[in-house]
């Protein structure tokens, strides 16, 4: 069809010392972190059915109900990071495939306060290192355009995630052919140098809305739907369960 974009796959795995550093840095961080805060506050809606406070916000002594969290492509942890510092007594695994980017995350978490309870793991999202169900809560962010399986991706998600568990998937969208040049600078305006470059190489490695129904019929991720935000995002998504 014409008016489709045709989607060019990223590398799996970005690590080079430049791209982290083009994560870190300048009005792209700013921007950046704007957006982690929409996910971040997507996540606590999904978590409506469930008293996110600690122990001591209620002057209850009784166990959080939230134990162990994962994010899958943690990169430098970002997001891990802010819902930490939300959300108490949670703790965080951070799995990625790059060193780089953890070991900034680490840095960051150290920074923050929250380095004890964030564990940022060397990892393939493909093939998770954990026991099935064994998680309260999943998160994915920007990491489905690098996945060279999504559909393996997604079934591990819904392995490792517990029954009740809250999911978030989000990543950017791929936009037809006609309006490419358009959905470039208005998306990617906030960013320049090679982290312009890596927003426009995403674009065009993500998926469409159609595409990631697909994916998620396929990996059968109970009570989950797929969801727009924006005009930049789409994802998927599945509140707590009481």
């Amino acid at each position: 069809m014409p008016w489709k974009l045709t989607r060019i796959p990223e590398p799996e795995v970005m690590d080079d010392p430049g791209e982290v550093e083009s994560y870190t840095s300048g009005a792209a961080t700013r921007h950046l972190d704007a957006i982690d805060n929409t996910f971040v506050e997507h996540l606590l809606r999904l978590l409506a059915n469930r008293d996110v406070r600690s122990p001591a916000s209620t002057g209850s002594s009784a166990s959080f109900p939230l134990a162990w969290a994962l994010d899958i492509g943690t990169g430098p942890a970002q997001i891990p990071v802010k819902i930490l510092a939300r959300i108490p007594n949670l703790r965080f695994v951070g799995l990625d495939r790059a060193p780089n980017m953890l070991a900034q995350g680490r840095g960051d978490a150290a920074k923050a306060g929250v380095a004890d309870r964030l564990r940022c793991l060397v990892g393939d999202g493909h093939s998770l290192p954990f026991p099935d169900h064994f998680f309260d809560l999943v998160i994915c962010n920007s990491v489905l355009h690098h996945a060279r399986s999504p559909v393996e991706l997604l079934r591990e998600v819904a392995r490792v995630a517990s029954p009740a568990a809250p999911i978030l998937i989000r990543d950017l969208r791929r936009p037809s052919r006609p309006l490419l040049e358009w959905h470039l600078w208005r998306h990617g305006r906030h960013y320049s140098g090679l982290m312009r470059k890596l927003f426009n190489d995403s674009v065009r490695a993500a998926y469409t809305l159609e595409e990631l129904q697909e994916f998620l019929d396929q990996a059968r991720i109970p009570e989950a739907r797929v969801f727009r935000h924006g005009g930049a995002h789409i994802g998927v998504e599945r509140p707590a369960r009481r």
